[in-house]
């Protein structure tokens, strides 16, 4: 059936259907998410690094651009390099000898005049501090040219005799230089034995306590890496405790000042007992006493010489 037409003067138009104003479901999904800081942070942010990103990458992808580059960075360095002021020209060595002063300018890297970007200090220091004289060494460079080292080599204390010859070490028992024989050095004590590099600090105090009979000092022999002996001239010795060797060092000087103890035919003060002292007689001294008792005497090496023996000789 066709429709209706009104044709009357005060019609009403026929209403339209209201629109809804709320947003479709993907427009509101879309304003919660921009809602969120690292949605806007990705678009205003990530998405320009992303085509930046793209473009570079797209660029270097060709091998001749890429070389192009590379070399333009690098001769970009190499013209920032070698400016005026950054060149070393000279090297000032400052508390080290003239042997310790060669070797550390023959130890720098490149040639002077030199960029100090071809000079790694860390490098130079770590390779000078192999240098066993070396204790400390400051490198920096200062404004001039000047690349500066200031030196402080370690002290020499004491000698080491052991297996393998004689070394020279510095009051921590670090070893500082060998020497060919104890001519060298006369004037550093000496110490023998293996281990006696490792207890350097008990043998200096040990040395320093032995003041009054130290011209007769011959040095100290490590026993057992763990007691010293004391050798004197005229064969002598006098064997310290493993504990408590300096005081048993001032009680062996307090009794040969009371008694002139050393001053007597003793081969050995035997101390490492501090609670009973043993004193070994010498060779001649225990001859007199035998002789007086009518015992044959004893040889250079402690045996008894047979009657036998003494006709022949």
């Amino acid at each position: 059936m066709p429709d209706v037409i009104d044709h009357r003067p005060n019609r009403q138009p026929p209403s339209q259907p209201k629109r809804d104003p709320a947003p479709s479901r993907l427009q509101y999904r879309l304003e919660r998410m921009w809602l969120r800081p690292i949605w806007r942070r990705a678009v205003r942010v990530g998405v320009p690094a992303f085509l930046v990103a793209m473009t570079a990458g797209l660029w270097l992808s060709d091998p001749d651009r890429r070389a192009l580059l590379t070399d333009g960075v690098q001769q970009i360095m190499t013209k920032v390099q070698s400016r005026e002021e950054f060149q070393v020209r000279i090297m000032t060595v400052e508390g080290a000898s003239p042997v310790v002063d060669k070797a550390l300018r023959a130890m720098l890297p490149v040639d002077l005049p030199a960029s100090s970007f071809d000079i790694d200090l860390t490098a130079l220091r770590l390779q000078v501090m192999q240098l066993d004289v070396i204790e400390s060494i400051d490198l920096r460079i200062k404004p001039g040219g000047i690349l500066s080292a200031v030196v402080k080599e370690r002290e020499p204390a004491i000698l080491w005799r052991h297996a393998r010859g004689i070394e020279i070490l510095d009051k921590t028992g670090h070893r500082v230089a060998s020497v060919t024989a104890r001519d060298v050095r006369p004037d550093l004590p000496l110490i023998a034995g293996e281990g006696a590099d490792l207890a350097v600090p008990e043998a200096l105090a040990l040395i320093d306590a032995a003041g009054p009979i130290l011209p007769r000092v011959r040095g100290l022999v490590r026993r057992g890496e763990r007691r010293w002996d004391l050798v004197l001239d005229h064969g002598q010795r006098i064997m310290l405790p493993a504990q408590g060797a300096l005081i048993a060092m001032e009680a062996a000087i307090a009794l040969d000042r009371a008694q002139d103890m050393l001053g007597r035919d003793i081969a050995v003060v035997d101390l490492r007992n501090p609670s009973r002292p043993v004193m070994r007689l010498g060779i001649d001294a225990r001859n007199t006493i035998r002789q007086a008792r009518g015992e044959p005497i004893l040889g250079p090496d402690g045996k008894v010489i047979q009657e036998d023996d003494r006709k022949g000789g």
